[in-house]
């Protein structure tokens, strides 16, 4: 087991908050002129191509249970549909609040812990859910006002990743890392593939195929490179730091989000959205610090005698 190396582990997770708002800003220039279908495609090939010959030569298993494939499934699944609600959101949202509404999730992975795993949760952390909600609410307004409907896809983020982080977490002490990741590639290049020869055949648009120029053939590489080097990331910070001390730093992300979407696309939060997202960290920071004082508090009662 890897000793704790906290300070190792914090430079991962901001590593992690810088790349993947960057692979956003990629994945919203493609928007316009890629398919969905097609960025998909990109983003799981690259990352089987990056990590199978590591795992091949490190001679990570293959084998596994019944049980722990359709896990990967439905893992790969999950992941799959998160990012695509992502991308498909940032054609019609600035970055930053895409990026702002999204963090829904850890409301989300607070109920979802006390309605399905059947956690103890108290009244303080369910007030700064509905806070942190009403933050997202206020993002979500003038999106909706402006574009429509689209401006919900980024809840469809919240939710999918909220359900993946539930299946990751069965699958965390049966599975490498690496190994995982190269594994789930390869199941979503299995899917996509048929999924768009079906698509182009019917001509349904977001399924289609376009040929790419250099600059996107580029910029699909990058989306590759940039999404599997996230992932890899944050998963490696979580090994050598405990995720209490990395949960309030994932919420920089937004800040990161917003100073991309400010240099690439010239986009700023208006002043309602801007007072959202201050609201959803809060709400955010609050129930992640509550949780931590929680841990410490069992800690002491767990070693205190009697």
């Amino acid at each position: 087991m890897t000793d704790d190396r906290p300070v190792l582990g914090i430079i991962f997770m901001l590593l992690f908050c810088v790349i993947a708002p960057m692979g956003d800003a990629v994945a919203k220039l493609l928007g316009g002129h890629v398919p969905l279908g097609q960025l998909l495609l990109a983003r799981f090939a690259t990352q089987s191509i990056l990590l199978l010959p590591i795992v091949a030569q490190s001679g990570r298993l293959w084998r596994m249970s019944p049980r722990i494939f359709w896990l990967m499934v439905l893992r790969t699944l999950l992941h799959m549909s998160g990012i695509g609600f992502m991308f498909s959101a940032l054609r019609f949202l600035p970055l930053a609040d895409a990026t702002a509404i999204a963090f829904v999730m850890p409301f989300l992975m607070l109920l979802l812990g006390k309605f399905v795993l059947h956690e103890e949760v108290g009244f303080r952390r369910l007030a700064a859910c509905a806070v942190g909600f009403g933050g997202t609410l206020l993002v979500i307004q003038p999106s909706f006002a402006s574009v429509g409907w689209p401006a919900l896809l980024p809840l469809g983020v919240a939710v999918v990743f909220s359900l993946f982080m539930l299946v990751t977490r069965q699958l965390a002490k049966d599975t490498d890392p690496i190994g995982l990741q190269a594994i789930s590639g390869v199941i979503a290049c299995a899917i996509m593939l048929p999924v768009l020869l079906i698509g182009q055949s019917n001509d349904i648009e977001i399924l289609s195929l376009v040929a790419p120029n250099l600059g996107d053939w580029l910029r699909l590489l990058a989306i590759g490179v940039l999404g599997t080097a996230a992932h890899l990331v944050m998963t490696w910070s979580l090994r050598y730091a405990p995720a209490a001390t990395l949960a309030p730093m994932q919420y920089l992300e937004i800040p990161v989000a917003t100073f991309v979407g400010w240099v690439i696309f010239h986009d700023l939060p208006n002043d309602e959205a801007a007072i959202g997202i201050l609201i959803t960290i809060a709400a955010g920071l609050y129930i992640v610090l509550r949780e931590r004082a929680m841990a410490r508090a069992m800690a002491r009662a767990a070693k205190s005698p009697g």
